[in-house]
């Protein structure tokens, strides 16, 4: 049994559903991974224990050395706020550029979806009303003043 499967195993007895990080994850319940510098692998089991230490945040060995994985509600915290807060105490991320590619990705995704549920939701149903209502006390072309009687046939 290799190391991977027996921590999809352990999960799975835990209730901890580990999909790869970067897979679409619909809902507000996100899975990701934090790459730490690769140089300071003691940096991984301080972060660890920091990031336990916060409410509605699971935390568990990610599948690299380097890196952490993170459980939590995206109403609760982002990827961006847990990265910058861990570089503010002065942790060390890893650089490369894949990371950082997909770091950008991952904030633009969930500061879209923090934009998208803060927005009121709109009625599909009734804007059609809505617009023809504005269209029939809009003046346009398609309006004539000639009263019925006087038009011709």
């Amino acid at each position: 049994m290799d190391v991977e499967r027996a921590r999809r195993l352990r999960d799975k007895e835990r209730g901890l559903h580990r999909p790869h990080a970067l897979a679409p994850q619909s809902g507000t319940r996100k899975h990701r991974e934090i790459r730490f510098n690769k140089l300071r692998l003691w940096q991984v089991d301080h972060a660890k224990a920091l990031l336990e230490s916060l409410e509605n945040l699971e935390v568990a060995p990610g599948v690299m050395p380097n890196s952490l994985s993170v459980w939590y509600e995206v109403t609760d915290y982002t990827m961006e706020g847990l990265e910058t807060a861990l570089v503010n105490q002065g942790f060390h991320l890893e650089n490369t550029l894949y990371c950082k590619m997909i770091r950008a990705l991952v904030y633009f995704c969930e500061d879209t979806q923090l934009r998208n549920m803060s927005q009121p939701e709109r009625l599909i149903k009734k804007s059609h009303e809505v617009y023809s209502k504005a269209w029939e006390h809009h003046p346009h072309g398609d309006h004539d003043d000639t009263p019925p009687e006087l038009r011709r046939d």
